[in-house]
């Protein structure tokens, strides 16, 4: 069993022994430091308010109960959205006014895990430095609870979903009536979340026909819950029995987005933000960015349009951060993360469905004609699995080494920018390994690319 923490959060797997997992304890002791850590920027004689939204996992009503009795117990208010998604909840922080906010989920995996996603007063990922602040209060154990006159008050909003929906409907780009007008039949893999709540009260707004797949919001996740093709063999069978326009995915708490073609293959995860960021720049001009490990078509896209394409280190909070400096019109990652400033500085399935529903409108194209237009790449990911005594900072050293005569970037592991293909090995987190991602005009180029600075590696060990 697992208890992973870090500076977005903790995460882990539900039962057994305190320290090893995440249970009723640990959560305990890392919500009274985020607790903490927020109300110190409170001003006194003002009782701190945090919102909690929490996907549909099985474990999700006891961790639930558990953070918010405990932020009552640290004297703050608590609003509680119920089942919500990530994007809902942050948009719920801001609207509420509230210091902080709390998601209870762990995305994309299995049901076993659940976890903690810890949002600032903007409804936005704390910077890793906050990050850091609040591992370090939990380590410490430094809190103080509330008297008895001075607990927090709990409420309830339970239909923040129609004011997320009529956020996105608002947004300029989103042509509501367009698409209404193209009738679109698509199909929708809820992954038994809070996707199968929101999506069909969002296409039904957008005048879209739609089959919900796994639409039930009961948390026993019908397959592997990361929206990747190994996983999505039910809708694509689907789709491609005919009939619809698309397929909709959607992972558990709905801020990364995948798209079936209408003959049931993979339109492809990289491609979300790539062909949401066409339609954005051909009426909007300027910036993007996306992380080192995303596809270069971006790239491709942004200069096209005449504008200037940034990268960011992996992680949510470092994209938008980049984003701001960049002054990014739109931006997110390559896992289906679509980020659009013009609502919020958050993955957002929702905006991400109806831009591309609204790109599909006003260009008349089909998903395969669409995917015609954009630059094709494609990625390889590999692994080098190591010791956890190898020293993988000097590995990663000697590599930028060897390869300084071509564009390298080291703010996050090394990345090796060749003019027609690039690779980037960075360490994880939580294991003793080096992710290699590799990408190039075909597959077998771009696995070519991994393997041979794989070997390079292992000859390092």
């Amino acid at each position: 069993m697992t208890l992973i923490k870090s500076i977005s959060g903790i995460r882990g797997t539900i039962g057994g022994a305190s320290g090893d997992t995440l249970n009723p304890l640990d959560i305990v002791k890392f919500t009274s430091a985020y607790a903490t850590f927020i109300g110190k920027n409170v001003e006194a004689g003002r009782r701190p308010l945090v919102v909690v939204g929490r996907d549909a996992r099985i474990s999700g009503e006891m961790v639930r109960s558990v953070v918010c009795g405990t932020l009552l117990g640290m004297g703050f208010d608590v609003v509680d959205l119920g089942l919500a998604t990530t994007p809902t909840t942050e948009l719920a922080v801001r609207h509420h006014k509230a210091d902080g906010g709390i998601i209870i989920t762990a995305s994309h995996n299995p049901t076993q895990w659940n976890a903690l996603k810890l949002l600032n007063s903007e409804g936005e990922f704390l910077t890793a430095a906050d990050g850091v602040e609040v591992l370090d209060i939990a380590a410490r154990e430094d809190f103080l609870y509330a008297d008895v006159d001075s607990l927090g008050t709990y409420s309830v909003d339970s239909d923040f979903d129609s004011r997320h929906i009529e956020d996105v409907l608002a947004l300029e780009l989103v042509d509501v009536e367009a698409v209404k007008a193209r009738k679109f039949r698509v199909c929708v893999d809820a992954i038994n979340s809070v996707g199968g709540v929101i999506l069909p009260r969002l296409l039904d707004a957008l005048g879209v026909e739609y089959t919900i797949l796994n639409g039930e919001p009961t948390g026993r996740f019908a397959h592997n819950p990361e929206p990747l093709e190994k996983n999505l063999q039910g809708i694509m069978n689907e789709v491609g029995k005919g009939g619809y326009d698309m397929g909709i995915v959607v992972d558990p708490d709905v801020d990364r987005l995948a798209f079936i073609s209408e003959d049931g293959t993979m339109f492809g995860e990289e491609y979300t933000l790539v062909s949401v960021a066409d339609y954005v720049l051909a009426h909007t001009p300027g910036n993007t960015v996306s992380n080192l490990s995303s596809t270069r078509a971006l790239r491709d896209v942004t200069l096209r349009h005449g504008g200037q394409y940034f990268a960011s280190a992996v992680g949510e909070v470092n994209v938008t951060t980049k984003m701001k400096s960049a002054n990014a019109v739109i931006g997110g990652e390559g896992n289906g993360g679509v980020i659009y400033p013009a609502s919020h500085y958050g993955r957002d399935a929702l905006v991400g469905i109806a831009l591309f529903l609204s790109l599909l409108a006003e260009r008349k194209q089909t998903l395969t004609e669409l995917r015609a237009t954009l630059p094709e790449y494609f990625i390889a990911k590999n692994r080098i699995d190591l010791t956890p005594d190898t020293d993988i900072d000097a590995i990663l050293s000697r590599v930028k080494e060897m390869y300084s005569n071509e564009q390298v970037t080291d703010i996050d592991g090394v990345k090796i920018d060749f003019a027609d293909k690039w690779v980037h090995l960075r360490k994880s987190n939580t294991e003793p390994i080096i992710r290699v991602y590799s990408e190039a005009s075909t597959i077998d180029e771009a696995d070519s690319l991994g393997k041979k600075i794989m070997k390079i590696v292992e000859e390092m060990v």
